[in-house]
């Protein structure tokens, strides 16, 4: 099984390259990041790849870091996802993102990948949230205030669901309305403050 390509960048497709490794031509099908973080045709680049193996075919999927890598692997574990619409996730979605959009419920931003109806995007939720709680989750704080660093993920549901969704109404992206909210829970001391006082400190973040 093949689990790493090193070589020179033969041609770059849509959602796939070739690489040369030693005068053979592998193709790797690729999401849109890692084809955009590729070096330019002639120059030599690593790729590390999932190999699927099925009756009538062999593919290739290559990525640019093991941080895609494993995000691949848990995407394709949801019922209904295959490598074509894991790929379509990470074109859509940083890596360093997803396990927000994921913790966020963000629906609309999972189906804005090619082949991600509604329907799906919520068996990903579903099936991903604790899982993607384990992974590397960051919200950008700001780095010169209160809040410099990592914060911990506020817990679902009480005060910080009705914020979020009192800012969504608001006009807010849910992700956005998330981030907003975990950087204004970060700056309390472990405590969750009440929902008016939430969605003012969050607006002020998205202000800022």
């Amino acid at each position: 099984m093949i689990a790493k390509l090193k070589g020179l960048v033969e041609t770059v497709g849509l959602d796939w390259v070739i690489l040369d490794v030693g005068g053979v031509g592998y193709k790797a099908f690729a999401s849109a990041r890692t084809l955009r973080l590729l070096p330019p045709e002639g120059q030599g680049a690593a790729l590390h790849i999932e190999t699927h193996v099925r009756e009538d075919h062999i593919h290739l999927y290559g990525f640019i870091d093991t941080i895609e890598h494993e995000w691949f692997l848990l995407l394709t574990s949801v019922q209904g996802i295959g490598g074509k619409a894991a790929l379509a996730i990470l074109s859509v979605v940083e890596p360093a993102q997803l396990a927000q959009v994921i913790a966020a419920e963000d629906k609309a931003m999972l189906t804005r990948a090619d082949g991600i109806g509604p329907k799906i995007a919520v068996r990903v939720i579903t099936e991903l949230k604790d899982k993607a709680s384990k992974m590397t989750f960051a919200v950008p704080l700001k780095a010169d205030g209160p809040t410099k660093g990592k914060a911990a993920m506020p817990a679902a549901g009480g005060a910080v669901e009705e914020a979020i969704s009192a800012l969504v109404n608001l006009g807010y992206q849910r992700l956005e309305a998330f981030q907003a909210v975990h950087r204004a829970v970060a700056r309390t001391d472990g405590a969750t403050p009440p929902t008016g006082e939430l969605i003012r400190t969050a607006l002020q973040e998205l202000a800022a």
